[in-house]
């Protein structure tokens, strides 16, 4: 926490205590919006919640914000996306989802952000799991996605200017069993740790149990009062956003170039200077194919605060290439 600032999101808080480094004068215009100017000399910027700044026009947050623009603007640039199809009333669905009998698959709100509606369903799942995932999807927007589920591990690409600042593998909310406490007792020990918090204020977000976590368990055959084995590992969603509390890692100098190639030009595609690339790899020592990888995701207003403060890693101190792309 930088004092004087604490009521900030962290991620302001890491551009504001480096602009004070570089001698920029600082003025906090709208607290709860974490809105900010910065001035040195002539030389005038605005930032609101850390990565909203001139440098990206007004359009390319609208593309990122709907999943099923940036799906068609990345295909069309010859980036693999998952394929899927927008539904926008509920009592069709059945047919809709009948395409994909046998796969894995995933229904989330067609405008979303920080991973809010977004259900991952895997086989075996009934009729009433889609109708229920696509009935929250729905609570977010008035069209809805069904993609299919492609497997591998989920890596945030941090893109500012034309490089990639950072790379985190994020690891959905978890607890590791002991043998002897309940999964919510485990979570409420784990919540207890000091990196976790509400409202973006701490590196990491605290671990809910509600309907969705309830669900996930369910198809594990556990509860919240299960007991799990010492030392095993005990997921409580498949999404792995930090938001929902999941963990963090640091994979910047483990990901080959060519997939930081691939985060750039989706940015690129749509015209973004800073934004969060979401891709699924199989393995990231292989080179890309359109089999082995898949951007699932562009997220305008990317959190910084995840690259500086992993659950494991290298503190990425990616404030600094915001500021220098801003001509500080």
């Amino acid at each position: 926490m930088l004092k004087g600032y604490e009521a900030l999101e962290l991620s302001t808080q890491m551009i504001i205590k480096e602009a004070i480094n570089r001698g920029i004068n600082i003025e906090v215009l709208d607290w709860d919006d974490n809105f900010v100017r910065l001035t040195k000399g002539r030389r005038i910027e605005y930032l609101k919640q850390a990565t909203r700044t001139s440098v990206d026009t007004y359009i390319s947050p609208l593309i990122m914000e709907n999943k099923e623009v940036t799906k068609r603007i990345l295909a069309e640039n010859g980036l693999s996306v998952p394929k899927g199809i927008t539904i926008k009333k509920i009592d069709k669905f059945n047919t809709e989802v009948s395409q994909f009998k046998g796969k894995d698959i995933v229904i989330k709100p067609k405008s979303t952000n920080f991973g809010q509606g977004v259900v991952i369903l895997k086989q075996p799942f009934t009729e009433s799991d889609v109708q229920n995932a696509i009935e929250q999807a729905f609570e977010f927007d008035h069209s809805v996605l069904i993609e299919e589920f492609i497997s591998g591990k989920e890596y945030r690409f941090l893109v500012i200017g034309e490089e990639v600042a950072a790379i985190l593998h994020r690891v959905p909310a978890n607890v590791t069993g002991d043998g002897k406490h309940t999964i919510a007792e485990l979570v409420n020990e784990k919540n207890k740790h000091p990196l976790r918090g509400k409202g973006y204020v701490t590196p990491l977000e605290k671990i809910t149990l509600g309907q969705i976590e309830k669900d996930f368990l369910k198809f594990q055959g556990k509860t919240f009062d299960t007991i799990p084995n010492i030392n095993e590992t005990v997921y409580l969603r498949e999404n792995s956003n930090i938001s929902t509390g999941g963990d963090s890692i640091d994979f910047t100098d483990e990901i080959i170039d060519a997939y930081k190639t691939i985060a750039v030009e989706a940015a690129k595609a749509v015209g973004a200077k800073i934004c969060g690339a979401d891709i699924i790899i199989r393995d990231i020592n292989d080179s890309p194919n359109n089999n082995n990888h898949s951007i699932i995701e562009l997220n305008f207003n990317p959190a910084l605060h995840i690259h500086d403060y992993p659950y494991k890693g290298k503190n990425r101190q990616v404030e600094k290439k915001v500021l220098d792309l801003l001509g500080f």
